[in-house]
């Protein structure tokens, strides 16, 4: 028997932003709801697919990486086990409690604000917007150059100068790799590492790499792992990422964006009253920190302006006031 999947609940914060990302696609799965399938009944009343969908929603990040179909039975054990629990209360007649239609009110305002990031606020996010912000992030990267290499991976000098021996004579690299390589996992590969750019090998390896030519092998080498024998397959310009490995990246920064400018827009036409003291202290220290580092920029903005620049002349002295004239009436 599958386990009850528990339930974890965490208070949001501050950050107005995580809800954007946290928002289920709850407006797309319920224009499902007409077509749905049953795929469980409790007691005669039914589980569908869009119940799955909406429970994926809600408790999939904790069931991490599994298969489809373990991930789609665990959902509809959780249903099951919600349904009971449900029923159970609603014998017990916890519906009727005060507690219960504060939680109700809790949720339906929770469920209104979702609706309004999906039909309302992403509406405004276009994907015009996110090419221009990938454009400018590509245009902006420094050019960086990529290596593609084999190794072989031995415990002495001795047996590294040897397999370099052998493969200077001509014998195959990526075989030597399979039978000697004490590299577990790239042997299985002839030695093959795959493409890793600068910063991601250790140094000593790294240093080899750089001095290498396409298709040369590289003199025993120490590390810490032992001793090394590389050989260059390519060298290339790193691509960098295309626009649809990073789109939703972008796409969130945006909503995380929008939801910060329409949070200070709906809290500045509002009327927000701490009554908590100790929650309204804590507010009133935070806005006379920003006030003070806001004016602390402006002062340190406004020195640098005045500053002359370095190796400037003086300036020169204002030429005093021109006398005034004699009143002609004297």
């Amino acid at each position: 028997m599958y386990p009850a999947i528990p339930k974890k609940r965490a208070l949001a914060g501050l950050v107005i932003a995580a809800a954007v990302l946290a928002v289920p696609g709850t407006i797309a799965l319920a224009q499902d709801i007409a077509n749905d399938k049953v795929v469980v009944t409790v007691d005669g009343k039914p589980i569908t697919e869009g119940d799955l969908k909406l429970a994926d929603t809600e408790v999939g990040a904790e069931l991490g990486q599994l298969p489809p179909e373990v991930r789609r039975r665990a959902l509809a054990e959780y249903l099951i086990d919600n349904k009971l629990f449900a029923n159970a209360g609603e014998a017990a007649k916890l519906g009727e409690t005060p507690e219960f239609k504060a939680y109700m009110e809790y949720l339906r305002g929770r469920a209104l604000r979702e609706q309004y990031f999906e039909k309302i606020l992403k509406s405004t996010i276009s994907e015009d917007e996110a090419k221009k912000i990938y454009n400018a992030r590509v245009a902006q990267l420094k050019p960086e150059t990529e290596f593609a290499a084999r190794h072989i991976l031995v415990a002495s000098e001795d047996k590294a100068k040897e397999l370099r021996a052998k493969i200077v004579a001509g014998e195959d690299f990526a075989k030597l790799a399979g039978e000697n390589s004490t590299d577990p996992v790239s042997k299985k590969d002839g030695g093959f590492l795959g493409y890793f750019g600068m910063g991601q090998m250790v140094p000593e390896f790294e240093a080899a790499v750089v001095k290498l030519q396409k298709g040369e092998v590289s003199e025993p080498i120490k590390t810490a792992y032992g001793w090394h024998i590389i050989k260059l397959e390519d060298r290339r310009a790193k691509a960098p990422p295309t626009y649809d490995q990073v789109k939703d990246t972008i796409l969130n920064s945006l909503a995380v964006r929008k939801a910060q400018e329409t949070s200070a827009e709906m809290r500045g036409k509002s009327k927000i009253e701490y009554v908590d003291q100790d929650i309204k202290k804590q507010v009133e220290e935070q806005k006379q920190k920003q006030a003070e580092a806001l004016e602390a920029a402006k002062k340190a903005k406004a020195a640098g302006a005045a500053a002359p620049a370095a190796g400037a002349a003086p300036a020169t002295p204002a030429a005093p006031a021109a006398p005034a004239a004699p009143d002609a009436k004297k």
